[in-house]
């Protein structure tokens, strides 16, 4: 599942937000503060950010652009009570993806998200592919040759990941920060445990993994 960094002061309309998104298959964290959320982005990443405008200790803005500054290419959605058009031109110029307007319908930011995760090229129609897997991010279903395959949470949080960064070297501290919680208490261990059973259900028989170990580095999937 995409792992969304939510920034919101408002606890009630975080709450909302958190269980509305998390209901939709994603991983979420939620941020009150913005020295919180530029905490987080420095160690952890994340498929997307939802961020307010207006927080206790800066500013949706002040987030982004720090962020971008860094090299972030992280899918960014603006969540705002301003409506005017020079509000929105500043949100989309400091680098912003998209820009939605307070009051909003959930299944309207939920139909945003899943444009900004489509614009990954190994994305088609909601589904990724890696050889012979396929996985449909709206039905959070993974199959294999056409085959469903029945994988825990994280199996599946772990699967979307790797399958949206096809081709890229993973250390397990990385899959830890991409994969996990910031508030996880899983290890090093806890990840290779992870891998293995994961490959136990994807493997074809006698054939080579899609999830390869580049030894001393890491993991990866790739076809």
């Amino acid at each position: 599942m995409a792992k969304i960094l939510l920034v919101e002061d408002d606890e009630v309309a975080a709450e909302m937000l958190v269980d509305f998104l998390e209901s939709e298959r994603y991983s979420v964290e939620h941020a009150p503060t913005a020295t919180q959320a530029k905490d987080l982005l420095r160690v952890y990443g994340y498929d997307l950010l939802v961020l307010d405008w207006e927080l206790p200790d800066g500013t949706g803005i002040d987030i982004l652009r720090t962020f971008r500054n860094a090299g972030g290419r992280t899918p960014v959605i603006m969540l705002t009570g301003k409506k005017s058009t020079d509000n929105k031109e500043q949100g989309l110029d400091s680098g912003a993806d998209d820009y939605l307007t307070k009051p909003f319908d959930m299944r309207e930011l939920s139909a945003r998200l899943r444009a900004l995760l489509r614009r990954n090229p190994v994305v088609s129609n909601n589904v990724l592919t890696c050889g012979y897997l396929s996985l449909d991010t709206v039905a959070a279903a993974a199959s294999r040759d056409g085959e469903p395959l029945k994988l825990l949470p994280t199996e599946y949080a772990l699967l979307e990941f790797l399958m949206r960064n096809q081709g890229r070297v993973f250390s397990t501290d990385a899959l830890l920060e991409n994969v996990w919680k910031a508030d996880s208490e899983a290890t090093a261990n806890g990840v290779r445990t992870y891998i293995t059973r994961l490959r136990a259900k994807i493997d074809k028989e006698n054939a080579q993994s899609l999830l390869k170990t580049v030894h001393g580095i890491g993991y990866k999937l790739e076809a």
